[in-house]
């Protein structure tokens, strides 16, 4: 789902989904490497993260192995931190990376459930367009949500059997 807002809906993607597990798990499975490592990717990929620091101004430094045997570097600095609520990220191939797009996550409680929203602001239109077209970012995205939805699904299940 793309939308319009902030004055840069060219530049923009918003995904969002809900799901079936308290905010305070969404929020730790997304914070704590041991989780993302697990669950990160669109459907297929797999990660190896080679540093992580889990703080305004930390690094996520890991390797995305697509389906195909394809790697990707990438690296992830927190930039804003509100535990259980928001986190903002710059998200890119490496520190110097001049294409890094900015991502703000909110996590709203709905009911018992949770609303995540990853609402991304990339650098051009073009950067934009080419990251939807090309990588389809939004299917990526979506499946990524996806992934942790069915992790922390998991754990909920796991959780119920103890």
């Amino acid at each position: 789902m793309s939308t319009t807002e902030h004055g840069t809906p060219d530049r923009e993607v918003v995904i969002s989904r809900i799901i079936d597990a308290p905010r305070e798990l969404v929020f730790e499975a997304f914070t704590d490497v041991r989780h993302l490592s697990r669950w990160w990717g669109p459907e297929g990929f797999t990660t190896t993260t080679r540093s992580f620091e889990f703080r305004v101004g930390g690094d996520w430094d890991f390797v995305m192995h697509g389906p195909d045997g394809t790697d990707y570097q990438e690296w992830i600095t927190w930039t804003e931190l509100a535990p259980p609520e928001r986190i903002a990220m710059l998200h890119g191939e490496t520190r110097d990376d001049p294409n890094a797009f900015t991502s703000i996550l909110t996590f709203e409680p709905d009911g018992t459930a949770t609303r995540i929203r990853m609402h991304t602001v990339f650098p051009t239109k073009e950067q934009r367009d080419e990251a939807v077209e090309k990588y389809h970012a939004i299917e990526g995205g979506e499946q990524t949500l996806g992934n942790l939805a069915a992790y922390v699904a998991e754990i909920v299940r796991k959780g119920a059997e103890d």
